[in-house]
């Protein structure tokens, strides 16, 4: 069922049930300006700040638009009910102790259940939420204090945490937020739903989603579809990912993932931005609000310090951040400016020469902004205002923007530290079209957001392979069962004999070419138990081989030895949390937990990017012949990886993990020497 939001986003009339909570809702939406109607329903009281009281909902003039119904959980399950019976527009839910207490047994979530049957197709917010700000109407449906102001267009915020949008709003950045919204445990809508709704709102220039989980990955998929088709980017931060959140696992893979991986695999997947922080959050949806993504990598940065200079090139090592140099007749037109003393190179330190002239500083710089670099970034830190006195600083803010209005250039001013850029400066650049980032290190981190918002912009994912949840009994198989179930997906393996005895190994052993390798049955980690013997000649010594293991197995699987590797690849997936299935690659065999070299997808994958993803890893240089040595067939990898994602799309009702390490790479082929699959019980 879609739900229509228009009405609760934008209400022209808002009714409000509670005590305190209410009062509060009053306070903030007198101050914002509200000149919408206003309806408080609370039989104790005649008026709530000045605003006449209704004895109760039946008094209500009409249908409201929004509501904030900050009752205890019981009351707060009558009044949705009675609230969607009359045709409101929708209502945000403040009160607690629904699905989010059910571990204290408070019977939470079958009151939720309740919530969500009363509320029917009226939409409504959270329970356990403060509700929603929208500075674009002066709409504030909040209980609580706030640092917006109004704006004429922004970006909006949808957070799982109400007090973590509460943090956002206050903070002195210089970014224009449109709308907050809090999802609380989004009982009816999930945190895609509501942005999907924001994203109508052609006022909002992007989207920032807090995320403590992702929900619906159906919904995540829409929006991501419908950001696109409106050209306009979300970030996200998804928290959740420490190792204390990972449950026990039984494969190499899942332990090597963790938690995190599939939510950055799903997110960038999707073309959402993924950030780790709250300020470069911030920072880079002020950097998409005012220029939108990058088109490129190719960053200029302009300082009047060498140290700025270095500073800036030190940190963006290893970022997507590419400096490239300055044009023969852009170098030289520099130099005739600045003189013989300074180096023109990018990072460019224009030293101080020119300081205080503002048309020849507006030359230089617009000398620099002609270039076509993706992004034009000057480095200034302001003075402070309190002790000092800023207004020998006004010749570069004022030639920083002659600049850009000749010029048209993408222009960002960065300050090297977050506060050294005031909420005056700061509005005369964004006002003219000049992003300000606050802080080196968060500045370069939203300006490579902004380049992967860039590259983002043409993809067009496929639908995810869903798996189901995991809950429930489950059941190992064995190394030869799970080849044995793979072997029909086009999967190679060794020829390989199974036997209960030493005397019956030795005997059916001719059936192999030597050399082989020995294995001992029964257990998920076997090089670490001692059970696996490589390289084994003859008979004699597959006998001895098999007495050593006898103490810890006393079945065993001998197989032909997979000769000739190039490199052992890790190839495992797993149904995570999320509810996809986490393709992950890597270096495999003894190195796996070593290198700890991985790379993670989500099913379905083309063969292109199960390549550019293995040419990623460490390994990479192996896998394409290095310093001599032959190359692997990785086409072959491919197609070995791909018979695994056929094989868990066909049974992507019970797969639970499943795991090939190593995979052996060859020059000619791939074989897979080593399988463990774990399959939910029917």
């Amino acid at each position: 069922m879609t739900l229509d939001l228009s009405r609760l986003l934008r209400p022209r009339s808002v009714a409000l049930f509670g005590g305190g909570w209410a009062v509060n809702v009053v306070a903030q939406l007198k101050k914002s300006g509200f000149d919408g109607d206003i309806w408080p329903v609370n039989p104790k009281r005649s008026d709530i700040l000045g605003v006449p009281c209704l004895a109760s909902i039946d008094d209500l003039p009409a249908a409201p638009d929004a509501s904030f119904i900050g009752v205890n959980r019981d009351a707060t399950v009558e009044v949705v009910r009675r609230l969607s019976a009359m045709g409101a527009g929708g209502a945000t839910c403040f009160a607690s102790g629904f699905r989010e207490s059910e571990g204290e047994g408070t019977g939470g979530s079958g009151l939720q259940d309740e919530l969500v049957a009363a509320a029917g197709a009226m939409p409504i917010l959270g329970p356990n939420c403060y509700g929603l700000i929208n500075y674009l109407d002066n709409v504030t449906l909040w209980p609580d204090q706030h640092g917006g102001v109004p704006v004429e267009t922004g970006v909006a915020i949808v957070a799982q945490s109400s007090n973590i949008a509460i943090n956002m709003t206050m903070q002195a950045r210089g970014l224009p937020i449109a709308y907050v919204v809090a999802a609380g445990n989004q009982a009816q809508i999930g945190a895609s739903g509501i942005a999907s709704a924001l994203l109508d709102d052609d006022r909002v220039s992007a989207v920032g989603l807090y995320l403590e989980g992702f929900g619906d990955i159906r919904a995540l998929e829409d929006l991501a579809t419908k950001a696109r088709t409106r050209n306009k980017s979300i970030v996200a931060i998804k928290i959740g990912r420490s190792d204390k959140a990972r449950a026990a696992t039984l494969t190499h893979t899942a332990s090597l993932a963790g938690n995190a991986a599939a939510g950055s695999a799903l997110l960038k997947r999707l073309g959402i931005i993924e950030v780790d922080t709250i300020a470069v959050f911030l920072e880079t949806l002020k950097l998409l609000h005012t220029i939108g993504p990058l088109p490129g990598a190719s960053v200029c940065s302009v300082s009047c310090s060498g140290g700025e200079a270095s500073l800036m090139a030190d940190m963006s090592e290893g970022t997507a951040l590419s400096f490239p140099e300055f044009a023969p007749a852009q170098r030289a037109e520099l130099k005739a400016e600045l003189g013989p003393i300074v180096t023109i190179a990018n990072p460019l330190d224009y030293h101080t020469f020119i300081w205080g002239d503002t048309e020849r500083m507006t030359r230089v710089f617009s000398t620099v902004m002609r270039e076509s670099f993706d992004l034009t970034v000057f480095i200034l830190d302001m003075p402070r205002a309190d002790r000092c006195d800023p207004s020998g600083y006004q010749c570069a803010v004022d030639a920083i923007i002659a600049a850009k209005a000749r010029t048209g250039a993408r222009v960002a001013v960065l300050s090297s530290l977050p506060e050294n850029m005031s909420d005056h400066f700061t509005r005369s650049f964004m006002d003219r079209g000049v992003a300000v980032l606050h802080g080196m290190s968060e500045g370069i981190a939203a300006i490579g957001a902004a380049i992967a918002a860039g590259r983002y912009k043409g993809a067009d994912p496929q639908p995810l392979l869903l798996c189901e949840n995991p809950a429930g009994s489950s059941q190992m198989l064995s190394e030869t069962a799970s080849k044995q179930a793979l072997s029909p997906y086009r999967l190679k393996i060794p020829r390989s004999i199974q036997a209960s005895s030493i005397d019956d190994l030795i005997s059916n052993s001719s059936q192999l070419d030597f050399p082989v390798v020995l294995k001992g049955v029964g257990l998920a980690h076997k090089s670490e138990a001692g059970l696996v013997a490589l390289n084994i000649r003859d008979q004699a010594s597959l006998r001895a081989a098999a007495q050593s293991m006898r103490s810890a197995t006393s079945d065993f699987l001998v197989e032909e030895m997979a000769e000739g590797a190039v490199a052992e690849v890790l190839v495992g997936v797993t149904c995570d949390a999320t509810g996809t299935f986490l393709l992950t690659m890597g270096a495999g065999g003894v190195l796996t937990e070593i290198l700890g070299d991985t790379v993670s997808l989500l099913l379905p994958v083309t063969s292109e990017q199960i390549i550019d993803a293995l040419q990623s890893l460490k390994i990479g240089p192996l896998l394409r012949g290095y310093r001599g040595k032959p190359a692997a067939d990785i086409a072959a990898v491919a197609e070995a990886v791909q018979s695994v994602c056929r094989y868990v799309e066909a049974n992507s009702d019970r797969l639970l993990e499943l795991e090939i390490n190593p995979l052996i790479a060859r020059e000619h082929d791939a074989v897979a020497v080593d399988a463990l699959i774990s399959l939910r019980e029917h």
